[in-house]
């Protein structure tokens, strides 16, 4: 069995079809799926569909390239998180590739959402995107990781390089890989994921975004993320059963869920 870490099935284009998509995860054997708060307003859905489908969690936290969106306190993600099925803050980081000027915002964002995680003991989920050394200088400074004595956490949708993966790791982060590991230009981030321990390796879809080789260019969804792991057992040289076993076992070790 597969788990999706990270996808976005509140978003209108999957939650109009959620009877098929749910269907999708079991005739592809994806047993569960964490679906992943970008913003407060969209917030209660998200919850909803947690608390709806017994095989479904649920995170939250603010995007961090969202602008004009309710900018969330300390207080407020320690009180939506206070949920037993809210099992992580975020997603949550730094993005640097979208917009430009002054972005100290975006790091006090960052900064609210590892303070949350260290009170709640929830893990964190991070977005990095053409920030990596602010990501991991702040991680330290505000004591993101295990290492700090805070909580593990994830880089979702991992793209960056070996080094930025060992520092992750080195905190207690796994890292996690979606469809795009799957691309045939993806040669760089296919040389790290053949690095990183599979102890330490999630897989996602990210959904509805980055659908993985052989659903390129399609809409994505929870069922696909089987061509993830797929790809990271022929890439390694290991049984795909392995690599579902493990990163299965990962997930329930990371969000502290109970089997």
């Amino acid at each position: 069995m597969y788990i999706d870490s990270h996808c976005h099935i509140n978003f209108p284009e999957l939650a109009a079809r959620m009877p098929e998509i749910l269907a999708k995860m079991e005739e592809n054997k994806v047993s569960h799926a964490l679906c992943v708060s970008v913003d407060l307003p969209d917030f209660p859905q998200v919850l909803a569909l947690a608390e709806q489908y017994p095989h479904i969690y649920a995170s939250v936290g603010v995007h961090p390239d969202y602008e004009d969106t309710p900018e969330p306190s300390v207080d407020d993600l320690v009180r939506l998180a206070d949920h037993r099925k809210i099992i992580a803050i975020g997603e949550t980081g730094l993005d640097y590739f979208r917009l430009t000027g002054d972005l100290e915002w975006q790091r006090e964002r960052f900064r609210t959402h590892i303070k949350a995680s260290r009170i709640t003991r929830k893990p964190l989920i991070i977005h990095t995107r053409s920030a990596s050394e602010d990501t991991i200088r702040l991680m330290r400074e505000e004591g993101a990781g295990t290492e700090a004595g805070g909580v593990a956490g994830v880089m979702h949708c991992f793209t960056e390089s070996l080094e930025v993966a060992r520092a992750a790791i080195e905190m207690g982060f796994y890292i996690s890989f979606s469809g795009i590991v799957t691309f045939k230009s993806a040669k760089e981030l296919q040389a790290v994921a053949l690095e990183v321990p599979l102890e330490r390796i999630l897989i996602e879809t990210d959904s509805p975004y980055l659908a993985p080789v052989p659903h390129r260019g399609k809409m994505n969804e929870p069922g696909f993320v089987a061509h993830v792991g797929e790809f990271i057992a022929k890439l390694k040289g290991v049984p795909v059963e392995q690599v579902a076993r493990q990163t299965t076992d990962n997930f329930f070790n990371l969000f502290n869920i109970v089997r």
